[in-house]
C-alpha cells in the first residue's frame, strides 16, 4: 500500500483528481479493507473497560479512511464516467456493501456500544457524543446485528443485491440520456426556441461534425423546447423520449428498462424489512427520521393535497382557456402545458423566463451568492486551489475571522458521462485530529456542489458566458445550502457534524430555506447584469416576478405531493409479490391528486432516482416536510427585515448559524428548530409563501 504510488490512500490533504485512474481503484479498497477488517477483530478481542478513546476512536478513524475513498469513487462515477471507471466501480462495490453489513451486523460491536452506553462514563460525555452512541446502537439494530446466525447471510446478501439493483438503474437513466439524439436540419422548425438555445443546439451539431441542431436529453436541452418551441411535433417528440427514457416504453434499447429493477428493488427492501421485525420498508426508513409513522406522513401529504387542489384546479382550468381560446390548442396535453404556462405568464405578467434569464450571468449569480452568505454569516468566500476532476470544476475556501472552516468544489455545467440533476456531496467531514506535534487541531469540512447547467458558448469567434434561469439560480441556492449545513458545522464529532446525523426529512430545512433569498430585491439587484446592456434587474420585471412568484403553485404542489404519496404507498401498503404494478400505484396516486394526469405511455417512475438509487426510498415526503420547517424559518428573517429594514439580517444570521447550521445532527432537528424560533413550526408560512393561505 504505497501511498506515492495510489493517490486513493493520500488522506493527508484534498484528493489527488488528476492522479487517480480506474486501476487504482481495486488494490486501495482491498488495502482498506484489509485495514478495516484488522481492526475491527482487535476491537472485538479487546477485553479492556470499553471507553470513547479506545474504542470509538479507533473504529471511526479506520472506517472514515474507507469512507472518504470509496467517496472520491463514487463522486467521479457520477461526473465523469467512463466505461473503465464505470467497470471498477462495479468490481468493487459488491466488497463495500459486505463490508459495512458485516460491520453492522457484528454482535459484539453491537454489544460494546451498549455496555459504552450504560458504562459509568456516559454520564459525562458530551451531547454529541451520546448522540453518536445512541444512533449506533439504533443502526446496529436497523443493520441485522440482532438477526440470528441463519438469518445474517440472507440479509447480507440483500444489501448486496440492492446495492447493484440501485446502480444498474442509475447507469439505465445516464446510459440513455447519454445516447438520445434528436437532430433538426430545418431552422424553421425551430420557431419559438430562444437565440442561446438554438446556438447551444448548433454547437452540439458541430463538436459532431454534422450540420443543423441537436437535442438531448441533458435539461438544458430539453427542456427550452418544451418551453419555447412553437411545434407541437416537437414538443412531443422530446417530452416522449424524456417520459420515457430506460423503460419498456423505449424499445430500441430494451437492455436499458428499468421495469425489473425496480420490482427486485421492491422485494428486497420488503424483505429487509420483514426479517428485521417491520411490517413494511415505510416503517424501517422512518425510524431514523423526524416523522412517527407512515400513516402520520400520508395524512400530511393527503391534508397539504387537499389545501392544493382548489388553487391547482383553478390553474389548470386557466391553461385550458388560455389554450383553446390564445393558442388554438383545444385538446391540452402534457407536452403543451409547459409552453402554454409561459406564454401565459408572459401574458399576464408582461415578461418571460427568458428574459429574466439575461440578467443572470454565471459570474454575478455566484459572486452574490457568496455575498448573502458571507453577510449572513459573517464568513468570507475566496478562491482557492486544489486538484480537479474537469477543467470546468472551480475551488473556493470558507473562512471565519482569517481562519480556514471549510472548502467546497462547484461543478455547474451538463455534459456527457455526469448523472443529470443537482446535488451535494460530502468529500470530508469536520472533527478534532490529533496533529504532529501532539495537539488537537481541526480536520475542515470540504463538499461537492454539482449542478446541471448550460456551459458557457462561443459564438462568432467569442466566449459568452453561461447564463442562468431564476430556476437554476434558485437551484444553485438551494445546493449551497446543503454545503453551508455541512461546512458551518462547529460540532468536532464526525458522526453528527455537519449534515451527518441529521434527520433525513430535516436535511433539506437549510437548502429551501435558502432558495428564498433568491425572490429578495435586496440580493438580486446586486448579483443581476444583462447579457448586453451590463444594466442590473430593473425594479420593475422584479415586480412583475414577485406577481408571478406563486404562478402555478397548485399545480407544482400537488406535483411533489404525487411523487412523495407514490414512494410512501409502494413501500408501505403494497405487496411487492402480490398483483398490483407499481404502474397501478401510480395510476391510484394520480387518480386521487393530480388534476391533470400524464399520459399512459409516461413512464416518470423509471428515473425517479431519489428513490430507486438514492436516499429517499419511503422519504419522498421529505421536501415538503421541510418546507414547512424551511418556510417557518425564513421567517424569522422577513420579520427581521420588517425591523432593520433588510431581510439579510446579520443578528438573525448570527442566530441561525449558532443554533442549525452549527450543530449538525449534534441534538434532534426539531430541538434546532426550536431553539432558533422559540415554538413549534406552524404550516402557516409554507401556505402563505406558495400563495395558498386561507
Amino acid at each position: 500500500m504505497n501511498i506515492a504510488l495510489n493517490p486513493l490512500l493520500d488522506f493527508s490533504d484534498l484528493p489527488r483528481f488528476e492522479a487517480i485512474k480506474p486501476e487504482y481503484i481495486g488494490p486501495a479498497i482491498d488495502g482498506l479493507l484489509d485495514e478495516c477488517r484488522n481492526v475491527v477483530k482487535e476491537l472485538e478481542v479487546r477485553s479492556a473497560q470499553v471507553t470513547w478513546e479506545n474504542f470509538v476512536e479507533p473504529l471511526e478513524d479506520v472506517t472514515e479512511k474507507l469512507g472518504r475513498a470509496w467517496g472520491i469513487v463514487g463522486h467521479l462515477n457520477a461526473v465523469v464516467d467512463t466505461p473503465e471507471l464505470r467497470a471498477a466501480y462495479n468490481e468493487n462495490q459488491p466488497k463495500i456493501t459486505e463490508f459495512w453489513t458485516e460491520l453492522s451486523q457484528n454482535l459484539t460491536l453491537f454489544t460494546k456500544y451498549k455496555a459504552l452506553q450504560l458504562g459509568p462514563d456516559y454520564a459525562g460525555y458530551s451531547p454529541a457524543r451520546k448522540k453518536i452512541i445512541e444512533n449506533a446502537v439504533r443502526d446496529f439494530r436497523l443493520g441485522g446485528a440482532e438477526l440470528s446466525d441463519e438469518q445474517k447471510p440472507r440479509f447480507a446478501e440483500i444489501q448486496e443485491k440492492l446495492a447493484a439493483l440501485q446502480t444498474k438503474f442509475s447507469e439505465n437513466i445516464l446510459d440513455a440520456t447519454n445516447d438520445y439524439a434528436l437532430f433538426v436540419e430545418d431552422e424553421a422548425e425551430l420557431a419559438g426556441l430562444p437565440d442561446d438555445a438554438k446556438q447551444a443546439a448548433r454547437a452540439a451539431t458541430e463538436k459532431d461534425g454534422k450540420p443543423g441542431y441537436k437535442f438531448t436529453l441533458h435539461f438544458p436541452s430539453y427542456f427550452p423546447v418544451l418551453q419555447y418551441a412553437d411545434s407541437r411535433k416537437l414538443r412531443e417528440t422530446i417530452y416522449r423520449a424524456n417520459a420515457t427514457k430506460a423503460s419498456d416504453q423505449a424499445s430500441d434499447h430494451p437492455e436499458w428498462d428499468n421495469t425489473q429493477n425496480i420490482v427486485e428493488i421492491l422485494k428486497l427492501r420488503d424483505e429487509e424489512a420483514k426479517l428485521l421485525g417491520y411490517a413494511n420498508y415505510a416503517e424501517v426508513s422512518l425510524v431514523p427520521k423526524m416523522a412517527q409513522s407512515p400513516a402520520e406522513v400520508i395524512a400530511f401529504l393527503e391534508d397539504l393535497a387537499k389545501r392544493a387542489r382548489p388553487y391547482a384546479e383553478k390553474d389548470l382550468q386557466e391553461l385550458r382557456d388560455f389554450a383553446a381560446g390564445e393558442l388554438g390548442i383545444a385538446d391540452l396535453q402534457a407536452w403543451d402545458a409547459t409552453y402554454v404556462s409561459e406564454k401565459l405568464r408572459e401574458q399576464r405578467y408582461a415578461f418571460s423566463e427568458q428574459e429574466v434569464k439575461q440578467y443572470f450571468p454565471e459570474d454575478k449569480v455566484v459572486a452574490g451568492l457568496f455575498r448573502t452568505i458571507e453577510t449572513l454569516f459573517s464568513v468570507a468566500i475566496k478562491p482557492d486551489r486544489a486538484p480537479v476532476w474537469h477543467k470546468d470544476v472551480k475551488f473556493f475556501r470558507i473562512e471565519k475571522d482569517g481562519k480556514l472552516i471549510g472548502q467546497f468544489y462547484l461543478d455547474l455545467y451538463a455534459r456527457n458521462g455526469k448523472r443529470g440533476g443537482a446535488w451535494m456531496d460530502d468529500a470530508r467531514g469536520r472533527r478534532r485530529i490529533a496533529t504532529t506535534s501532539g495537539k488537537d487541531g481541526i480536520q475542515t469540512p470540504v463538499a461537492y456542489l454539482t449542478c446541471n447547467f448550460t456551459e458557457p458558448m462561443t459564438v462568432n469567434g467569442k466566449l459568452k458566458p453561461a447564463y442562468f434561469t431564476h430556476d437554476e439560480v434558485i437551484t444553485l441556492f438551494h445546493e449551497f445550502g446543503h454545503g453551508l449545513h455541512h461546512m458551518l458545522t462547529q460540532v468536532d464529532e464526525l458522526g453528527v457534524s455537519g449534515i451527518s446525523g441529521v434527520e433525513w426529512d430535516a436535511v433539506e430545512l437549510p437548502s429551501q430555506f435558502l432558495e428564498n433569498f433568491c425572490w429578495e430585491w435586496d440580493v438580486l439587484q446586486n448579483m443581476t447584469a444583462h447579457a448586453e446592456t451590463g444594466q442590473p434587474l430593473p425594479r420593475a420585471l422584479y415586480d412583475k416576478m414577485i406577481a408571478a412568484k406563486n404562478f402555478q403553485s397548485g399545480l407544482q404542489t400537488l406535483r411533489q405531493v404525487e411523487f412523495a404519496l407514490f414512494d410512501m404507498h409502494i413501500h408501505h401498503d403494497v405487496d411487492p409479490a402480490g398483483t398490483q404494478s407499481v404502474q397501478d400505484v401510480l395510476d391510484q396516486v394520480r387518480a386521487q391528486v393530480s388534476v391533470m394526469p400524464p399520459p399512459a405511455f409516461n413512464r416518470f417512475q423509471h428515473s425517479f432516482s431519489h428513490i430507486f438509487a438514492g436516499g429517499y426510498a419511503a422519504g419522498y415526503y421529505s421536501y415538503k416536510w421541510a418546507e414547512v420547517l424551511s418556510a417557518d424559518a425564513y421567517g424569522a428573517f422577513e420579520e427581521a427585515g420588517k425591523a432593520e429594514g433588510n431581510v439579510l439580517s446579520r443578528n438573525t444570521g448570527a442566530r441561525f448559524l449558532q443554533e442549525i447550521l452549527a450543530m449538525g445532527g449534534s441534538r434532534p432537528a426539531i430541538e434546532s428548530f426550536k431553539a432558533f424560533r422559540g415554538r413549534e413550526p406552524s404550516i402557516d408560512a409554507l401556505l402563505r409563501h406558495s400563495g395558498m393561505a386561507a
